[in-house]
């Protein structure tokens, strides 16, 4: 049996040329038995489309922090007052064994260090109690800048764990570090962390 078999997963997917690998990494951990909540960043969209996740993942795709539900108004008639505390992004907080997020940008990375919540993806990582891992995919010089190691190290500090980024062939042509790891390698580790 499969160490990812009905474990909730939450895929964070920023906006890096990288994002395509996210459709792989989604794939593998379906048919690993794993129930994906996929969330996009808006620049994640810009490189691959919600439906392709949402298709893979078989689940609804959440981009916009402020997005009703598809049975929205079906659900505000059976509504009482007690289920008014139900916000939508704790619930799915609350829900996760573990939240990927592949790939992490510069940007992101900072944001989360940060502790800034001001999208989707960046609210569900403060609101979460599970392993969060970060898989890192950016420009060389992006990635050695003291600023991103800084931030970088404080995350580890705080218990987040990272996999990757590896030398390798850039968007910009360039082979150095900064290339998010393969889809195969992330899901490996991810199943050894859920152990």
């Amino acid at each position: 049996m499969s160490t990812l078999k009905g474990k909730k997963i939450i895929v964070g997917i920023s906006g890096s040329i990288a994002a395509y690998k996210s459709c792989e990494i989604v794939r593998l951990l379906v048919k690993s038995g794993a129930e994906i909540i996929p969330v996009m960043t808006r620049n994640a969209a810009e490189f691959i489309t919600p439906l392709t996740i949402q298709t893979l993942s078989q689940n609804k795709v959440y981009i916009n922090m402020f997005q009703l539900p598809d049975n929205w108004e079906a659900r505000l008639q059976r509504l009482s007052r007690s289920d008014c505390g139900q916000v939508e992004h704790i619930s799915i907080a609350k829900k996760a064994d573990l939240f990927l997020i592949a790939p992490a940008t510069a940007n992101v990375i900072a944001k989360i260090s940060a502790g800034f919540a001001d999208d989707a993806l960046t609210t569900l990582v403060l609101s979460v109690k599970c392993p969060v891992v970060i898989c890192p995919a950016m420009n060389s010089e992006m990635y050695r800048n003291s600023i991103t190691q800084k931030n970088i190290s404080n995350l580890k500090k705080t218990g987040f764990r990272f996999i990757g980024p590896e030398r390798g062939e850039l968007a910009c042509g360039s082979e150095d570090i900064g290339r998010m790891s393969e889809p195969g390698k992330i899901v490996s580790e991810l199943k050894k962390i859920l152990k």
